[in-house]
């Protein structure tokens, strides 16, 4: 479930490196790399907690209640890769041409992987887990934990 922001980085990447007009090269595949586990971290920041309040409460409520309160964790760890990097993505000077297609890459990315991590993210949480419920999965109620673990 966490792997799937990794997509959702990998869009605002692209599209920053394509609106920039900038070629996709070592630089932003080194960009590509710091982004996706940015990416996981977020994800797994949201899921986790999701998890946790899903054991004590209904899973609707668990769902909103965990992208609510961890919409400031969230948005602060892009905020901080996302605003340290942007004078190096806006920059046109001597040695840019290093530093640039990173920092488009990480920043570009840093604003897709947010929005869809607290907005897609949830909705996928509770879809997959509410059919794995139904199809009488790990998370279904007709499963008794086992004695003794």
């Amino acid at each position: 479930m966490v792997v799937l922001n990794v997509p959702f980085a990998a869009i605002g990447g692209l599209l920053s490196l394509h609106i920039a007009g900038e070629t996709l090269s070592i630089s932003a595949g080194i960009g590509f790399l710091s982004l996706f586990g940015i990416a996981i971290q977020d994800g797994v920041i949201l899921i986790s907690y999701v998890n946790r309040l899903a054991q004590s409460e209904d899973l609707h409520e668990a769902v909103v209640e965990g992208a609510a309160l961890r919409l400031r964790p969230v948005v602060m760890t892009a905020m901080l890769a996302g605003l340290g990097l942007l004078p190096a993505a806006l920059s046109h000077g001597i040695g840019s041409e290093a530093q640039r297609p990173l920092a488009l890459v990480i920043v570009g990315g840093m604003v897709t992987t947010t929005l869809l991590t607290l907005l897609v993210l949830p909705v996928v949480f509770s879809w997959v887990n509410r059919h794995r419920a139904h199809k009488g999965g790990p998370d279904s109620a007709s499963l008794t934990p086992a004695e003794g673990v």
